[in-house]
Protein backbone atom coordinates (compact mmCIF):
# COMPACT_ATOMS: atom_id res chain seq x y z
CA UNK A 1 0.00 0.00 0.00
CA UNK A 2 1.41 3.55 -0.93
CA UNK A 3 1.92 5.79 1.96
CA UNK A 4 0.60 9.31 2.83
CA UNK A 5 1.80 11.94 -0.01
CA UNK A 6 3.27 15.42 1.31
CA UNK A 7 3.31 18.77 -0.84
CA UNK A 8 6.33 20.05 -2.83
CA UNK A 9 6.07 20.80 -6.20
CA UNK A 10 6.93 24.55 -6.47
CA UNK A 11 10.34 25.45 -8.57
CA UNK A 12 12.08 28.76 -7.23
CA UNK A 13 15.26 30.25 -7.97
CA UNK A 14 18.46 28.81 -6.32
CA UNK A 15 19.47 32.37 -4.49
CA UNK A 16 16.35 31.62 -2.70
CA UNK A 17 18.22 28.26 -0.68
CA UNK A 18 19.76 30.86 2.36
CA UNK A 19 16.67 32.72 3.22
CA UNK A 20 14.63 29.30 2.55
CA UNK A 21 16.90 27.12 4.84
CA UNK A 22 16.33 30.26 7.48
CA UNK A 23 12.84 30.21 7.32
CA UNK A 24 13.39 26.78 8.81
CA UNK A 25 14.93 27.06 11.76
CA UNK A 26 12.43 25.89 14.53
CA UNK A 27 11.53 27.44 17.54
CA UNK A 28 13.46 25.73 20.65
CA UNK A 29 9.26 23.75 21.50
CA UNK A 30 9.11 22.71 17.91
CA UNK A 31 12.60 21.44 18.40
CA UNK A 32 11.39 19.25 20.55
CA UNK A 33 8.09 18.16 19.02
CA UNK A 34 7.78 14.34 18.09
CA UNK A 35 9.49 13.67 14.08
CA UNK A 36 8.57 12.16 11.22
CA UNK A 37 10.67 10.12 8.69
CA UNK A 38 10.15 11.51 4.85
CA UNK A 39 11.89 11.08 1.95
CA UNK A 40 12.86 14.62 0.24
CA UNK A 41 13.37 14.79 -4.06
CA UNK A 42 15.11 17.35 -5.64
CA UNK A 43 14.46 19.12 -8.71
CA UNK A 44 16.77 18.76 -11.68
CA UNK A 45 19.55 20.94 -11.53
CA UNK A 46 19.67 21.31 -7.55
CA UNK A 47 21.73 18.97 -5.26
CA UNK A 48 20.69 16.73 -2.63
CA UNK A 49 23.56 18.98 -0.06
CA UNK A 50 20.94 21.77 -0.93
CA UNK A 51 18.25 20.22 0.50
CA UNK A 52 20.76 18.45 3.61
CA UNK A 53 21.30 21.85 4.56
CA UNK A 54 17.75 23.30 4.86
CA UNK A 55 17.00 20.03 6.87
CA UNK A 56 19.96 20.62 9.34
CA UNK A 57 19.04 24.07 9.41
CA UNK A 58 15.49 23.29 11.08
CA UNK A 59 17.37 21.23 13.27
CA UNK A 60 16.39 17.38 11.39
CA UNK A 61 18.85 14.66 10.55
CA UNK A 62 19.80 13.35 7.31
CA UNK A 63 19.41 9.88 7.54
CA UNK A 64 20.57 8.06 4.25
CA UNK A 65 21.94 8.85 0.81
CA UNK A 66 19.08 8.19 -2.45
CA UNK A 67 21.38 9.18 -5.28
CA UNK A 68 18.90 7.45 -7.81
CA UNK A 69 16.18 10.09 -6.95
CA UNK A 70 18.49 13.01 -6.31
CA UNK A 71 17.09 12.74 -2.68
CA UNK A 72 17.44 11.57 0.81
CA UNK A 73 15.93 10.00 3.67
CA UNK A 74 15.75 12.68 6.36
CA UNK A 75 14.04 12.92 9.97
CA UNK A 76 12.66 16.31 11.41
CA UNK A 77 9.66 18.02 12.95
CA UNK A 78 6.06 17.59 10.87
CA UNK A 79 5.67 21.70 10.89
CA UNK A 80 9.50 21.80 9.57
CA UNK A 81 8.26 19.25 6.65
CA UNK A 82 5.79 21.04 5.78
CA UNK A 83 7.71 24.06 5.51
CA UNK A 84 10.97 22.02 3.22
CA UNK A 85 8.20 20.70 0.96
CA UNK A 86 7.68 24.50 -0.48
CA UNK A 87 11.90 25.45 0.12
CA UNK A 88 13.44 26.30 -2.89
CA UNK A 89 14.96 23.40 -5.33
CA UNK A 90 12.70 20.22 -3.60
CA UNK A 91 10.47 18.34 -5.85
CA UNK A 92 8.50 16.48 -3.11
CA UNK A 93 8.75 15.70 0.66
CA UNK A 94 7.25 11.84 1.26
CA UNK A 95 6.41 10.52 4.60
CA UNK A 96 7.89 7.41 5.40
CA UNK A 97 9.03 5.11 2.35
CA UNK A 98 6.70 6.06 -0.44
CA UNK A 99 7.33 4.00 -3.69
CA UNK A 100 4.58 5.81 -6.12
CA UNK A 101 5.27 10.02 -5.48
CA UNK A 102 1.34 10.51 -6.49
CA UNK A 103 0.10 7.38 -4.78
CA UNK A 104 -2.69 7.98 -1.98
CA UNK A 105 -2.87 5.98 1.78
CA UNK A 106 -6.13 4.48 2.53
CA UNK A 107 -4.80 4.33 6.06
CA UNK A 108 -6.96 7.53 7.34
CA UNK A 109 -9.61 7.33 5.16
CA UNK A 110 -13.14 7.76 7.15
CA UNK A 111 -15.36 7.55 4.17
CA UNK A 112 -16.18 3.69 2.36
CA UNK A 113 -17.31 5.69 -1.24
CA UNK A 114 -13.74 5.15 -2.51
CA UNK A 115 -13.47 2.55 -2.10
CA UNK A 116 -17.03 1.26 -3.02
CA UNK A 117 -16.37 2.24 -6.69
CA UNK A 118 -12.77 0.76 -6.66
CA UNK A 119 -11.36 4.17 -7.08
CA UNK A 120 -8.04 3.19 -4.73
CA UNK A 121 -7.40 0.30 -6.71
CA UNK A 122 -7.03 2.71 -10.04
CA UNK A 123 -5.12 5.54 -8.00
CA UNK A 124 -2.22 2.80 -6.67
CA UNK A 125 -2.42 0.64 -9.63
CA UNK A 126 0.93 0.18 -11.81
CA UNK A 127 -0.62 -0.41 -14.71
CA UNK A 128 -2.22 2.96 -14.68
CA UNK A 129 -1.85 5.12 -11.39
CA UNK A 130 -3.94 7.82 -12.14
CA UNK A 131 -5.90 10.67 -9.73
CA UNK A 132 -7.28 12.66 -12.75
CA UNK A 133 -4.49 14.99 -12.93
CA UNK A 134 -4.51 17.33 -15.71
CA UNK A 135 -8.39 16.66 -16.43
CA UNK A 136 -10.59 19.56 -15.87
CA UNK A 137 -14.01 18.72 -14.60
CA UNK A 138 -16.56 21.46 -14.84
CA UNK A 139 -19.16 21.83 -11.68
CA UNK A 140 -22.24 23.61 -12.55
CA UNK A 141 -23.72 24.17 -9.63
CA UNK A 142 -23.85 26.95 -6.70
CA UNK A 143 -19.73 27.42 -6.49
CA UNK A 144 -16.99 25.89 -5.18
CA UNK A 145 -15.02 27.03 -1.88
CA UNK A 146 -12.01 26.59 -4.08
CA UNK A 147 -9.43 27.88 -0.67
CA UNK A 148 -9.88 25.02 1.14
CA UNK A 149 -7.19 23.43 1.78
CA UNK A 150 -8.58 19.77 0.53
CA UNK A 151 -8.39 21.41 -3.39
CA UNK A 152 -4.99 22.37 -3.19
CA UNK A 153 -2.52 21.48 -5.65
CA UNK A 154 0.10 19.01 -4.87
CA UNK A 155 2.77 20.94 -2.87
CA UNK A 156 1.53 24.66 -3.66
CA UNK A 157 -0.70 26.69 -2.00
CA UNK A 158 -2.89 27.83 -5.31
CA UNK A 159 -6.00 26.09 -5.40
CA UNK A 160 -7.29 23.80 -8.22
CA UNK A 161 -10.16 25.25 -8.63
CA UNK A 162 -8.40 26.48 -11.89
CA UNK A 163 -11.23 28.94 -13.65
CA UNK A 164 -14.34 30.50 -11.72
CA UNK A 165 -17.42 31.73 -13.54
CA UNK A 166 -20.76 33.64 -12.37
CA UNK A 167 -23.62 33.24 -14.68
CA UNK A 168 -26.78 34.46 -12.16
CA UNK A 169 -26.83 37.32 -12.17
CA UNK A 170 -28.30 37.74 -8.88
CA UNK A 171 -25.35 36.50 -7.63
CA UNK A 172 -23.30 38.76 -5.13
CA UNK A 173 -20.05 37.01 -4.56
CA UNK A 174 -17.93 33.69 -6.58
CA UNK A 175 -17.37 31.51 -4.26
CA UNK A 176 -19.88 29.31 -2.19
CA UNK A 177 -22.78 30.70 -0.07
CA UNK A 178 -25.16 27.84 0.07
CA UNK A 179 -22.51 25.05 0.17
CA UNK A 180 -23.98 22.59 -2.35
CA UNK A 181 -21.42 23.24 -5.28
CA UNK A 182 -19.26 22.76 -2.69
CA UNK A 183 -19.94 19.40 -1.33
CA UNK A 184 -20.15 17.73 -4.54
CA UNK A 185 -16.65 19.24 -5.77
CA UNK A 186 -15.16 17.41 -2.59
CA UNK A 187 -16.84 13.87 -4.15
CA UNK A 188 -15.10 14.59 -7.35
CA UNK A 189 -11.80 15.79 -6.12
CA UNK A 190 -10.96 16.64 -3.12
CA UNK A 191 -8.26 15.69 -1.81
CA UNK A 192 -7.13 15.48 2.43
CA UNK A 193 -3.74 14.62 1.78
CA UNK A 194 -3.00 18.48 0.66
CA UNK A 195 -4.07 19.45 4.17
CA UNK A 196 -0.66 20.14 6.89
CA UNK A 197 0.99 17.43 8.82
CA UNK A 198 -0.69 18.99 11.90
CA UNK A 199 -4.44 19.22 10.73
CA UNK A 200 -6.13 16.60 12.36
CA UNK A 201 -8.30 15.92 9.28
CA UNK A 202 -4.79 15.42 7.02
CA UNK A 203 -5.96 12.17 4.84
CA UNK A 204 -9.05 11.49 6.63
CA UNK A 205 -11.91 12.29 3.34
CA UNK A 206 -10.42 11.41 0.01
CA UNK A 207 -12.69 12.07 -3.31
CA UNK A 208 -12.95 10.06 -6.79
CA UNK A 209 -10.22 12.11 -8.78
CA UNK A 210 -8.44 14.10 -5.90
CA UNK A 211 -5.74 15.66 -8.61
CA UNK A 212 -8.57 16.58 -11.43
CA UNK A 213 -8.83 19.98 -11.96
CA UNK A 214 -12.20 21.96 -10.98
CA UNK A 215 -14.07 24.40 -12.90
CA UNK A 216 -16.90 26.14 -10.95
CA UNK A 217 -19.49 27.62 -12.54
CA UNK A 218 -21.64 29.32 -10.55
CA UNK A 219 -25.32 29.42 -11.40
CA UNK A 220 -26.88 29.90 -8.54
CA UNK A 221 -27.41 32.86 -6.62
CA UNK A 222 -26.85 33.33 -3.15
CA UNK A 223 -29.17 31.54 -1.49
CA UNK A 224 -29.02 28.46 -3.86
CA UNK A 225 -31.92 29.80 -6.07
CA UNK A 226 -31.03 29.09 -10.02
CA UNK A 227 -33.41 29.38 -13.17
CA UNK A 228 -32.31 26.60 -16.28
CA UNK A 229 -30.85 29.85 -17.95
CA UNK A 230 -28.86 30.41 -15.61
CA UNK A 231 -27.26 26.97 -16.24
CA UNK A 232 -27.98 27.07 -19.96
CA UNK A 233 -25.39 29.95 -19.64
CA UNK A 234 -22.95 27.71 -17.35
CA UNK A 235 -22.91 25.13 -20.14
CA UNK A 236 -22.08 27.57 -22.99
CA UNK A 237 -19.04 28.64 -20.79
CA UNK A 238 -18.03 25.22 -20.32
CA UNK A 239 -18.41 24.82 -24.11
CA UNK A 240 -16.48 27.69 -24.96
CA UNK A 241 -13.44 27.60 -22.56
CA UNK A 242 -13.21 23.44 -23.20
CA UNK A 243 -9.94 23.80 -24.89
CA UNK A 244 -8.42 26.84 -22.32
CA UNK A 245 -9.28 24.31 -18.86
CA UNK A 246 -9.16 20.89 -20.83
CA UNK A 247 -12.78 20.37 -19.96
CA UNK A 248 -13.60 17.18 -20.46
CA UNK A 249 -16.26 16.43 -18.21
CA UNK A 250 -19.02 18.48 -16.67
CA UNK A 251 -21.54 17.44 -13.48
CA UNK A 252 -25.46 18.76 -12.96
CA UNK A 253 -26.49 17.91 -9.46
CA UNK A 254 -29.55 19.73 -10.70
CA UNK A 255 -32.75 19.20 -12.13
CA UNK A 256 -35.86 21.24 -13.85
CA UNK A 257 -38.45 21.57 -11.79
CA UNK A 258 -41.08 21.11 -14.69
CA UNK A 259 -41.03 17.34 -16.36
CA UNK A 260 -41.38 17.41 -20.25
CA UNK A 261 -39.77 15.78 -23.70
CA UNK A 262 -36.25 16.31 -24.40
CA UNK A 263 -36.96 17.09 -27.72
CA UNK A 264 -38.00 20.71 -27.37
CA UNK A 265 -36.48 21.40 -23.50
CA UNK A 266 -33.78 24.38 -24.14
CA UNK A 267 -31.65 22.72 -21.34
CA UNK A 268 -31.40 19.18 -23.43
CA UNK A 269 -30.23 21.23 -26.45
CA UNK A 270 -27.46 22.55 -23.79
CA UNK A 271 -26.19 19.30 -22.74
CA UNK A 272 -26.53 18.02 -25.90
CA UNK A 273 -24.51 20.61 -27.58
CA UNK A 274 -22.30 19.98 -24.55
CA UNK A 275 -21.76 16.13 -26.05
CA UNK A 276 -21.45 16.41 -29.06
CA UNK A 277 -18.32 18.76 -28.63
CA UNK A 278 -17.00 16.18 -26.40
CA UNK A 279 -17.67 16.86 -23.07
CA UNK A 280 -19.15 13.68 -21.28
CA UNK A 281 -22.03 14.93 -19.13
CA UNK A 282 -22.91 13.97 -15.97
CA UNK A 283 -26.77 14.44 -14.02
CA UNK A 284 -28.40 13.08 -11.21
CA UNK A 285 -31.15 11.60 -11.73
CA UNK A 286 -33.64 13.42 -9.12
CA UNK A 287 -34.89 11.96 -5.16
CA UNK A 288 -38.56 11.20 -6.57
CA UNK A 289 -38.70 7.90 -6.68
CA UNK A 290 -40.51 5.72 -9.22
CA UNK A 291 -43.47 8.55 -9.07
CA UNK A 292 -44.84 9.52 -12.13
CA UNK A 293 -42.76 11.52 -14.27
CA UNK A 294 -39.90 10.97 -11.82
CA UNK A 295 -37.22 10.73 -14.94
CA UNK A 296 -38.78 13.15 -17.37
CA UNK A 297 -37.20 16.83 -16.08
CA UNK A 298 -34.30 17.96 -17.86
CA UNK A 299 -31.28 17.53 -17.81
CA UNK A 300 -31.61 13.93 -16.54
CA UNK A 301 -34.20 13.03 -19.34
CA UNK A 302 -31.85 13.39 -21.68
CA UNK A 303 -30.71 10.39 -23.56
CA UNK A 304 -27.34 11.22 -24.26
CA UNK A 305 -26.35 12.21 -21.27
CA UNK A 306 -25.24 9.82 -17.89
CA UNK A 307 -28.32 9.88 -15.65
CA UNK A 308 -26.86 8.84 -12.36
CA UNK A 309 -29.26 7.06 -9.32
CA UNK A 310 -28.12 6.71 -5.90
CA UNK A 311 -27.59 3.20 -3.80
CA UNK A 312 -26.72 3.07 -0.47
CA UNK A 313 -23.11 1.85 0.63
CA UNK A 314 -23.81 1.59 4.28
CA UNK A 315 -20.42 2.32 4.66
CA UNK A 316 -19.15 -0.43 4.02
CA UNK A 317 -16.51 -1.60 1.22
CA UNK A 318 -18.33 -4.73 1.06
CA UNK A 319 -20.52 -5.28 -2.61
CA UNK A 320 -23.41 -7.67 -0.68
CA UNK A 321 -24.81 -4.94 1.75
CA UNK A 322 -25.43 -2.54 -0.96
CA UNK A 323 -29.01 -1.27 -1.90
CA UNK A 324 -31.37 1.54 -3.38
CA UNK A 325 -33.15 3.41 -1.73
CA UNK A 326 -36.40 4.54 -1.77
CA UNK A 327 -35.74 7.96 -2.86
CA UNK A 328 -33.74 7.55 -5.66
CA UNK A 329 -35.33 8.47 -8.86
CA UNK A 330 -36.03 5.41 -11.22
CA UNK A 331 -38.71 5.21 -13.83
CA UNK A 332 -38.94 5.35 -18.22
CA UNK A 333 -39.08 9.40 -18.93
CA UNK A 334 -41.84 11.20 -20.97
CA UNK A 335 -40.00 9.80 -24.36
CA UNK A 336 -39.67 6.32 -23.14
CA UNK A 337 -36.10 6.08 -22.41
CA UNK A 338 -35.01 4.16 -18.84
CA UNK A 339 -33.22 6.32 -16.42
CA UNK A 340 -31.02 6.19 -14.90
CA UNK A 341 -28.34 3.86 -16.50
CA UNK A 342 -25.81 3.81 -13.84
CA UNK A 343 -25.58 4.09 -9.86
CA UNK A 344 -23.33 5.14 -7.36
CA UNK A 345 -23.10 5.42 -3.84
CA UNK A 346 -24.93 8.48 -2.50
CA UNK A 347 -26.06 7.79 0.89
CA UNK A 348 -24.60 9.49 3.91
CA UNK A 349 -22.08 10.77 1.87
CA UNK A 350 -19.48 12.95 4.28
CA UNK A 351 -17.70 15.60 1.91
CA UNK A 352 -16.24 18.77 2.16
CA UNK A 353 -18.65 22.23 3.78
CA UNK A 354 -18.10 25.42 2.24
CA UNK A 355 -17.12 27.64 5.66
CA UNK A 356 -19.64 30.10 6.56
CA UNK A 357 -22.46 28.53 4.26
CA UNK A 358 -26.07 28.06 4.67
CA UNK A 359 -25.36 23.75 4.31
CA UNK A 360 -23.93 23.78 7.96
CA UNK A 361 -27.32 25.79 9.74
CA UNK A 362 -29.39 23.87 7.49
CA UNK A 363 -28.69 20.57 9.51
CA UNK A 364 -26.08 20.96 12.28
CA UNK A 365 -26.26 17.50 13.33
CA UNK A 366 -25.15 16.43 9.90
CA UNK A 367 -21.67 18.22 10.30
CA UNK A 368 -18.93 16.25 10.78
CA UNK A 369 -15.17 17.17 11.64
CA UNK A 370 -16.06 20.59 11.60
CA UNK A 371 -15.19 21.16 8.05
CA UNK A 372 -17.07 18.39 6.51
CA UNK A 373 -20.64 17.55 6.49
CA UNK A 374 -23.03 14.67 5.90
CA UNK A 375 -25.52 14.88 3.12
CA UNK A 376 -27.34 12.22 0.92
CA UNK A 377 -29.24 12.80 -2.44
CA UNK A 378 -28.15 11.64 -6.45
CA UNK A 379 -26.80 15.33 -5.67
CA UNK A 380 -23.79 12.75 -4.45
CA UNK A 381 -24.59 10.16 -6.45
CA UNK A 382 -23.43 12.06 -9.81
CA UNK A 383 -20.13 13.48 -9.00
CA UNK A 384 -19.00 9.65 -7.79
CA UNK A 385 -18.86 8.73 -11.42
CA UNK A 386 -18.03 12.20 -13.05
CA UNK A 387 -14.77 11.33 -10.66
CA UNK A 388 -14.64 8.25 -12.05
CA UNK A 389 -14.63 9.52 -16.09
CA UNK A 390 -11.79 12.24 -14.98
CA UNK A 391 -9.99 9.25 -13.55
CA UNK A 392 -10.89 7.42 -17.25
CA UNK A 393 -9.92 10.05 -19.27
CA UNK A 394 -6.67 10.94 -17.76
CA UNK A 395 -5.04 7.69 -18.97
CA UNK A 396 -7.20 7.76 -22.12
CA UNK A 397 -7.68 10.96 -23.12
CA UNK A 398 -9.11 9.69 -26.61
CA UNK A 399 -12.09 8.76 -25.45
CA UNK A 400 -15.29 9.99 -26.60
CA UNK A 401 -18.42 10.66 -24.69
CA UNK A 402 -20.76 8.03 -26.18
CA UNK A 403 -17.71 5.41 -25.99
CA UNK A 404 -16.61 6.55 -22.05
CA UNK A 405 -20.62 5.84 -21.09
CA UNK A 406 -20.59 2.46 -22.95
CA UNK A 407 -17.69 1.37 -21.04
CA UNK A 408 -19.02 2.74 -17.59
CA UNK A 409 -22.52 0.53 -18.27
CA UNK A 410 -20.63 -2.58 -19.75
CA UNK A 411 -18.17 -2.71 -17.18
CA UNK A 412 -21.00 -1.96 -14.11
CA UNK A 413 -21.89 -4.26 -11.09
CA UNK A 414 -24.98 -5.44 -10.29
CA UNK A 415 -26.66 -4.41 -7.38
CA UNK A 416 -29.63 -7.49 -6.04
CA UNK A 417 -28.69 -8.42 -9.59
CA UNK A 418 -31.01 -5.77 -10.96
CA UNK A 419 -29.34 -2.21 -10.85
CA UNK A 420 -26.14 -1.27 -12.62
CA UNK A 421 -23.62 0.19 -10.10
CA UNK A 422 -20.37 2.00 -11.06
CA UNK A 423 -16.98 0.34 -11.07
CA UNK A 424 -13.79 1.98 -11.90
CA UNK A 425 -10.97 -0.21 -11.71
CA UNK A 426 -13.25 -2.40 -14.08
CA UNK A 427 -14.38 0.29 -16.54
CA UNK A 428 -10.38 1.29 -16.41
CA UNK A 429 -8.94 -2.16 -17.22
CA UNK A 430 -11.21 -2.84 -20.58
CA UNK A 431 -10.18 0.73 -22.12
CA UNK A 432 -6.52 -0.44 -21.34
CA UNK A 433 -7.29 -3.55 -23.00
CA UNK A 434 -9.02 -1.77 -25.92
CA UNK A 435 -13.19 -2.68 -25.34
CA UNK A 436 -13.95 0.95 -25.78
CA UNK A 437 -16.99 0.66 -28.03
CA UNK A 438 -19.46 3.16 -27.88
CA UNK A 439 -23.16 3.08 -26.22
CA UNK A 440 -25.55 2.48 -29.18
CA UNK A 441 -27.47 5.86 -30.03
CA UNK A 442 -29.61 4.25 -32.72
CA UNK A 443 -33.03 5.32 -32.92
CA UNK A 444 -32.20 8.28 -30.70
CA UNK A 445 -32.98 11.52 -32.15
CA UNK A 446 -31.57 14.99 -31.38
CA UNK A 447 -33.30 17.79 -29.61
CA UNK A 448 -34.78 19.92 -31.99
CA UNK A 449 -32.83 23.16 -32.13
CA UNK A 450 -29.11 20.87 -32.29
CA UNK A 451 -27.40 19.84 -35.06
CA UNK A 452 -25.72 16.44 -33.59
CA UNK A 453 -22.62 16.37 -35.91
CA UNK A 454 -21.33 19.76 -34.97
CA UNK A 455 -22.84 20.30 -31.69
CA UNK A 456 -24.23 23.62 -32.55
CA UNK A 457 -27.73 24.97 -31.73
CA UNK A 458 -29.91 26.73 -34.01
CA UNK A 459 -30.66 30.13 -32.53
CA UNK A 460 -32.97 31.25 -34.29
CA UNK A 461 -35.51 28.02 -33.60
CA UNK A 462 -35.20 29.03 -29.31
CA UNK A 463 -36.57 31.50 -27.17
CA UNK A 464 -33.42 31.84 -26.10
CA UNK A 465 -30.17 33.77 -27.60
CA UNK A 466 -26.23 33.07 -26.88
CA UNK A 467 -24.68 34.74 -24.49
CA UNK A 468 -21.16 37.10 -24.44
CA UNK A 469 -18.84 37.09 -21.64
CA UNK A 470 -17.06 39.35 -19.77
CA UNK A 471 -13.94 39.07 -17.94
CA UNK A 472 -13.26 41.02 -14.12
CA UNK A 473 -10.42 42.86 -13.25
CA UNK A 474 -7.14 40.01 -12.74
CA UNK A 475 -8.09 37.69 -15.20
CA UNK A 476 -9.90 34.18 -15.21
CA UNK A 477 -6.38 32.57 -14.72
CA UNK A 478 -5.90 34.49 -11.15
CA UNK A 479 -4.84 32.28 -8.35
CA UNK A 480 -8.42 29.97 -6.86
CA UNK A 481 -10.11 32.07 -9.56
CA UNK A 482 -9.95 35.46 -7.61
CA UNK A 483 -11.89 37.05 -10.80
CA UNK A 484 -15.06 35.79 -12.33
CA UNK A 485 -17.15 36.03 -15.14
CA UNK A 486 -20.95 37.52 -15.53
CA UNK A 487 -23.45 37.50 -17.79
CA UNK A 488 -23.38 40.01 -19.96
CA UNK A 489 -26.15 39.77 -22.52
CA UNK A 490 -28.76 39.02 -19.54
CA UNK A 491 -32.59 39.99 -20.59
CA UNK A 492 -35.16 39.06 -18.09
CA UNK A 493 -37.63 38.36 -20.34
CA UNK A 494 -38.08 35.31 -23.43
CA UNK A 495 -39.74 36.18 -26.21
CA UNK A 496 -43.18 35.45 -25.35
CA UNK A 497 -42.60 38.23 -22.31
CA UNK A 498 -42.69 35.48 -19.66
CA UNK A 499 -40.08 36.43 -16.68
CA UNK A 500 -37.93 33.69 -17.54
CA UNK A 501 -36.11 34.42 -13.76
CA UNK A 502 -39.22 33.03 -11.94
CA UNK A 503 -41.84 31.42 -14.32
CA UNK A 504 -41.84 27.79 -12.76
CA UNK A 505 -40.82 25.96 -16.36
CA UNK A 506 -37.24 28.18 -15.48
CA UNK A 507 -36.55 27.02 -12.50
CA UNK A 508 -33.88 24.38 -11.08
CA UNK A 509 -33.21 22.75 -7.86
CA UNK A 510 -30.72 20.92 -6.43
CA UNK A 511 -31.13 17.04 -6.12
CA UNK A 512 -29.66 16.76 -2.48
CA UNK A 513 -31.71 15.61 0.93
CA UNK A 514 -30.22 15.12 4.36
CA UNK A 515 -29.90 11.65 4.76
CA UNK A 516 -28.13 11.16 8.04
Amino acid sequence: MNKPVAPGRIRWAVACLAIAASALVPAAAEARAPRVEVIVQMDAGHRAAEGKAAVRAAGGEVTGDLPIINGFAAELGRGAADRLAGADGVKAVTADNAVEPQGISLSRLQTAYPASVDAPQVWNNPIADVSGRGVGVAVIDTGIAGGMPDFRAAGSSSSRVVANAVTNPDARTPGDAYGHGTHVAGIIAGNGWNRSYTDPLRGKYVGIAPEANLISVKVSDDQGEASVLDVIYGLQFVVDNKAAYNIRVVNLSLESTTPGSYKTDPLNAAVESAWFKGIVVVTAAGNRGSSEASVSRAPGNDPYVITVGAYDDQASNADGDDSRPSWSSRGVTADGFVKPEIHAPGSGIVSTLAPNSAFASMCPSCVVDGQMIRAGGTSMAAPMITGTVALLLQHFPQLAPNQVKGMLMRNARLINGRYPAVEAYKTLEAAYYGRTAPISTAGIVPNDIVNASTGEIDYTRSSWSRSSWSTADGGLTADFARSSWSRSSWSSVDSSGADVTRSSWSRSSWSTSWDK
